[in-house]
């Protein structure tokens, strides 16, 4: 503390002497000026002058010197004295001080604003208890690494694993809220006994199921959600024993989950209400081989590894193919860190957007250090006195550093401000674009970067600058006719315009990549035409819920016809299994005249879409070959099927399949003969689809579908809808008529199918748009270095400008002087530049479509764009040059 105390009064009294010392330096730098340039004018040598201005004026200095190591603190002196003399001389230039910190400011703000997203979305833990051991479940099959868990399954792993201390599973779900104000479909998830336990969450009140709770047929229980405790009970604390109407049946309410739950998971979202698995009332809940949706999460053992865990549950799954052959033959576990789950595919985009802004961040450097050079060019005299009196190259420097250390400090400052209105903007733009977004923010160690960034960046530009001044020889500096800056000045300037714009190539680049990919996905066709198509969910009144199989088919059928008659309305279908990008359901078959397979694993699996016959009307699909579902398919008539080209050519090469028949393993084996073939409809993505081992497609009527999978549909099912005119004008009919028919009926979670489209290729989009910002922006940085070394150069050329205007040379020449020296170092840039960008752009590949990171097309047309910016940035200092007067250059020199 004494050292502390000692060290503050040792600043104070610095700073308060601060200004006399610099009213003395001054009137010593003129008497010193004075000196040397009469010792000049008598023909004295530079060395002589030297040494006796050095002479005079040496005793006084060291007097000085001496005074303020005697006060203590000796590197606080030259600290404080270079501080002052920084802050000054900033203030003094407004203009070049504004431009250079908003310059690095932007380069600063957007490092810190996709770091701030960097960090929350990969570096953060979970949030958590332990996150490190947590992990996250699935089952691997033939046709997928990360495929739904039967509950049978599950009960196994559950039972017979040694490696986790907890396991859960889950699968989405929603309800239709009756009994407390208007109805309202509410999300949900189907979990196990003691899922919030893996986690380490703990409710706010009550308690987590119990085993005995999850069993099927168990009495109803439900967890609901803190948001639905304030918005539906007024966040009464009586709430335990309190009960909910959840699609006509009354559950008891054990417990309320904390909002501070952020979980996005295959199989789990945070939702308003959690129930146990066992109220699913789905009678094929506990056949072994239907996954139904289900998903899992585990904690991990303490001190076991994923591979432990892995090894593990490859022991029990064999143990299990072996007891249940027919079901669970080539069945794995799939063991993957939740974090990883979690964060899936965006590591690699965002570590691009990381890389992109970086090269921002330099180009800003660059520009300010050419700043800072031909400022310190401008200084040379003021730099040659200090030497000339005996300043050593380190303080010169150390001043230099100084100045420049604050602007990057000030810089950070504003940066950290334009990172904060920065990252929520990128954010709005797609918040469903990033997992984790919700935990995006500024916490220590986005505080940390910032600093140190801003620290690095006032040393980096400032470096350059400091070295080559200091190494410059000061004699000629002292001489009344030297007045243009030195070679090395030049040559460090002419490397800045050159790393410039080879860093705004390499953006450019990638932007230029990443536009290309985006609008060649556009250009993808998906197999359906989704313009005017509106999908949306359907939960049926509650009354239904006991409905026979005829009861639930009609109820459909009058929800079709009444929605069909609303004006606007050209077509309507139900939609029961797939559907195109969003959501996918799989099922097995066999075709008919082989041997049935052995077990469930033995046969083929196709992607099933249940439909009504105005489906094809609805999405534009092409009809290939023979016909589509029509209404005299139902639940009379036989069983058809309408496969598309792909199943075609898979199980019928060079066949005709109208007519064929196949076996529908989830109907009991029972016979479908082909009736059409469709084109095939990309599934899983735009750009991914070709790549999937599961591509074939059939199509079902939802009328002839079997008495037990129609009995999940009581609760209700997704429409697709397409129309004419006004969105929001047919929304608003359809929830009128849906009204009409009957209060308890609600509509929710309604898209457009161009939006789902749109929503597929968010991750990309919001890559696009943010190298795209970069790559402007440092296009713009460029230009403006490239127009300030120019006109620093013309304006320390003037003098040759004026001799060959007075020989004889045209201002076509001098324009031509100027511009072809601004086109030899973008030539160099640019071809330094396509260097860099074969290299680099070679990383971007996984984000990148139908599209070569060395396409031709794209780096002559970016190179011919910055070529041209930098031509039309040399214009203006070029025709500045032409019109210099020769007779006024020549005076003036």
């Amino acid at each position: 503390m004494d050292f502390l105390r000692t060290l503050v009064a040792r600043l104070t009294a610095i700073f308060r002497s601060r200004q006399l010392d610099a009213d003395l330096d001054e009137e010593l730098r003129v008497h010193i000026d004075l000196a040397i340039a009469e010792s000049l004018k008598r023909g004295m040598s530079p060395e002589a002058a030297k040494t006796e201005a050095l002479r005079a004026f040496g005793g006084l200095t060291q007097t000085r010197e001496r005074y303020r190591v005697e006060r203590g603190f000796p590197w606080l002196e030259p600290l404080a004295q270079d501080l002052h003399f920084a802050i000054r001389l900033l203030v003094k230039n407004p203009a070049f001080t504004a431009i250079a910190i908003l310059t690095l400011a932007l380069g600063i703000g957007g490092n810190t604003a996709i770091f701030s997203i960097v960090n929350g979305v990969l570096l953060n833990p979970l949030p958590f208890p332990q996150p490190d051991r947590l992990v996250a479940l699935h089952e691997s099959k033939p046709n997928f690494e990360n495929g739904s868990i039967s509950y049978p399954n599950f009960i196994d792993w559950r039972k017979d694993n040694r490696t986790f201390s907890s396991i859960g599973l889950s699968r989405r779900w929603a309800f239709s809220l009756t009994g407390r104000g208007d109805a309202v479909q509410v999300n949900a998830n189907f979990i196990s006994a003691g899922y919030f336990d893996v986690l380490g969450i703990h409710p706010l009140y009550g308690r987590e199921f119990t085993l005995a709770e999850e069993q099927p047929g168990a009495a109803p229980v439900a967890l609901i959600s803190e948001g639905l405790w304030r918005r539906k009970f007024n966040a009464a604390s009586n709430i335990l024993g309190q009960t909910v109407t959840l699609d006509g049946k009354t559950f008891s309410i054990i417990g309320v989950i904390p909002a501070s739950l952020h979980l996005r998971i295959p199989g789990f979202r945070d939702q308003d209400v959690y129930a146990p698995i066992g109220q699913w009332g789905n009678t094929i809940l506990l056949n072994r081989g239907a996954g139904l949706g289900f998903h899992g999460i585990a904690r991990l053992k303490p001190g076991t590894t994923v591979a432990q865990a892995r090894a593990d549950m490859l022991r029990v799954t064999r143990n299990l193919a072996t007891a249940f052959p027919d079901s669970d033959r080539g069945v794995g576990a799939s063991v993957t860190p939740l974090k990883q789950q979690i964060v899936g595919d965006a590591q690699p985009f965002l570590l691009v957007l990381l890389a992109a802004v970086a090269f921002v961040l330099l180009i800003a450097c660059v520009n300010v250090a050419s700043l800072l050079l031909a400022r310190s060019a401008a200084r040379s005299r003021e730099f040659a006195m200090r030497t000339a009196l005996g300043a050593s190259r380190n303080r010169v420097v150390c001043q230099l550093l100084t100045e420049s250390l604050l602007l990057g400090i000030a810089a950070g400052i504003v940066g950290l401000s334009l990172a904060l209105w920065g990252t929520h903007a990128a954010l709005k733009v797609l918040p469903a674009a990033l997992p984790r977004a919700d935990e995006i923010g500024l916490d220590f160690r986005v505080l940390a970067f910032t600093t140190f960034i801003s620290l690095a960046t006032g040393t980096l530009f400032g470096l350059a600058p400091a070295l080559t001044t200091s190494r410059s020889n000061p004699l000629p500096a002292l001489k009344d006719s030297s007045r243009g800056s030195s070679s090395a000045h030049h040559r460090a300037l002419s490397v800045f315009v050159v790393v410039e714009v080879a860093m705004a190539l390499v953006l450019l680049t990638g932007a230029g990549l990443m536009i290309r990919s985006l609008v060649s996905l556009w250009n993808v066709d998906p197999g359906f035409n989704p313009r005017n198509v509106l999908t949306f969910g359907l939960s049926l009144p509650p009354s239904m819920s006991m409905a026979s199989p005829d009861a639930t088919r009609a109820a459909y059928r009058g929800i079709n016809e009444r929605f069909s008659s609303i004006p606007g309305v050209s077509a309507v279908s139900q939609t029961w299994g797939a559907m195109p990008i969003s959501s996918e359901d799989d099922q097995l078959f066999w075709i008919d005249g082989q041997p049935k397979p052995k077990n469930d694993r033995e046969m083929d699996w196709v992607l099933d879409y249940i439909v009504d016959p105005d489906y094809l009307r609805v999405m534009q699909i092409p009809l290939l070959r023979g016909r589509f579902l029509t209404p005299q398919d139902d639940e009379r008539a036989p069983l058809v099927v309408v496969i598309d080209d792909v199943f075609a050519r898979k199980f019928f090469p060079n066949q005709n399949p109208i007519g064929k028949r196949i076996h529908l393993a989830y109907n009991s084996g029972k016979v479908a003969q082909i009736v059409g073939v469709v084109a095939h409809v990309k599934q899983w993505s735009l750009d991914a689809d070709d790549t999937q081992s599961l591509r074939a497609e059939y199509y079902l009527p939802c009328m002839q579908v079997s008495d037990d999978f129609l009995a999940m549909l009581r609760a209700g099912s997704s429409l697709l809808v397409r129309y004419e005119g006004s969105e929001a004008a047919i929304f608003d009919a359809l929830r009128r008529v849906n009204k009409q028919m009957s209060a308890e009926q609600v509509i929710f979670g309604d898209q457009t199918m161009e939006s789902i489209l749109s929503d597929s290729m968010a991750s990309r989009r919001f890559a696009m748009i943010l190298l795209s910002s970069f790559a402007a922006l440092a296009l713009v940085l460029a230009c403006v270095g490239i127009y300030g070394v120019m006109a620093y150069t013309v304006s320390q050329r003037t003098l040759e400008v004026g001799i060959r205007m007075a020989l004889g040379a045209a201002r076509r020449d001098v324009v031509l002087l100027v511009i072809g020296r601004g086109a030899r170092l973008c030539l160099v840039g640019v071809a330094f530049g396509l260097a860099s960008t074969i290299a680099l752009t070679r990383l971007m590949g996984n984000l990148l479509f139908n599209i070569s990171p060395t396409d031709p097309g794209t780096l002559a047309a970016v190179g011919a764009l910055l070529i041209a910016v930098a031509l039309a940035a040399c214009l203006i200092p070029a025709r500045r040059a032409a019109f210099v007067d020769p007779m006024q250059a020549l005076r003036t020199e």
